[in-house]
């Protein structure tokens, strides 16, 4: 799915660096490749022992993902990973939802339709587990939403023997959880008395699986 690109090519072919890298974070590279614009993650620029050990890691686990997600309407494409160190994305043109909203509001029904996208990647067996991070949803320039940076993903199979099926579960309502914070910001007014009810619910069982899911996203998103 990729023609020319490869490591050695991405600062030729590098239209603009998002976001430079750090000692922890790989560089994200605006591309273009036979006339698409590309999004790279790229962790071949950091130190041998954290790339090696964990950048392969995280771009087999963000790959592995997109591959359970491949053709769903809201996730960008992925095109291809490059020797296991860089991933390749389709680039959304659009505004995060802050941006969006501050600019000229948020379209109508963009959360019934972040919802029944929610809803179906849930359906594939993959929770997100990082929609609290506003940059993660984007509005593109249909109104439609994206959900984007798949790296903390954590799917059903991997959790799926007692107890981590119970912490997967809750992975899934965290998701929901993050959708309703966003209404509760942007229109509280169309929040419904159940999913304030949802969000304001905290069990001592719900508490704890929270700390062993908290410890677990807290160390994905710190390697991402």
């Amino acid at each position: 799915m990729l023609t020319n690109l490869t490591l050695g090519t991405l600062p030729q072919k590098s239209l603009k660096v998002l976001r430079p890298p750090s000692s922890t974070r790989p560089i994200i590279w605006l591309v273009e490749d036979n006339g698409r614009l590309l999004v790279v993650k790229d962790f071949s620029r950091n130190g041998r022992l954290y790339r090696n050990l964990f950048g392969r890691f995280l771009i087999w686990r963000e790959a592995k993902a997109y591959r359970k997600l491949r053709g769903l309407q809201g996730v960008p494409t992925c095109y291809g990973v490059l020797n296991g160190l860089a991933i390749a994305l389709e680039f959304i043109e659009g505004k995060t939802v802050k941006q969006a909203e501050k600019e000229e509001g948020l379209p109508p029904g963009f959360f019934d339709k972040l919802k029944a996208l929610i809803d179906s990647f849930h359906q594939r067996g993959i929770a997100h587990c990082d929609l609290k991070k506003t940059p993660n949803i984007m509005v593109s320039s249909q109104g439609a939403p994206y959900v984007l940076d798949w790296a903390a993903a954590i799917s059903a199979t991997e959790f799926k023997p007692y107890p981590l099926n119970k912490v997967y579960t809750r992975l899934l309502k965290d998701d929901y959880m993050a959708l309703i914070k966003m209404k509760l910001r942007y229109i509280p007014e169309q929040v419904t008395p159940g999913e304030r009810a949802t969000y304001e619910k905290r069990s001592a069982a719900e508490r704890l699986i929270r700390a062993v899911r908290d410890k677990l996203r807290h160390w994905l998103k710190r390697i991402a």
